[in-house]
């Protein structure tokens, strides 16, 4: 791993533990686990490339991801992550249930009952 690749790494590390304080460890033992790069390749491009870009506030990056995994219908477990990051960047549950609702106008309903689940769950873990 070079000295760029590391600092990539720790920089997104750092943003993932904005989201969720308990998740950086977590995550990095998961990800090296299955290959020694896979923290640096997907959460470098994820959160140091894209999500740690000016422009939006993470606030409303959060927003913005919990709307798109609700729609796509197909990551609960990044649905629910992204809830309690969400609550954790200051949108509110209210909002989160918003959210929820209009997914179901161009997603379907389907997509939001799942998301309403995973919406219940983060709001009793936060």
């Amino acid at each position: 791993m070079s000295i760029s690749t590391s600092n990539r790494r720790t920089q997104a590390l750092s943003l993932l533990e904005r989201l969720e304080p308990s998740a950086p460890e977590r995550v990095a033992q998961n990800l090296d686990e299955f290959h020694e790069d896979a923290t640096e390749i997907l959460l470098g491009f994820a959160f140091t490339d894209v999500v740690a870009r000016e422009g939006i506030s993470l606030h409303t990056r959060e927003m913005l991801t919990v709307a798109m995994l609700a729609a796509m219908g197909t990551a609960p477990g990044q649905l629910e992550f992204h809830m309690r990051a969400a609550l954790n960047t200051g949108v509110t549950r209210e909002e989160i249930v918003e959210i929820v609702l209009q997914v179901a106008v161009y997603a379907g309903i389907p997509a939001s009952m799942n998301a309403i689940t995973a919406a219940k769950s983060a709001f009793t873990s936060v």
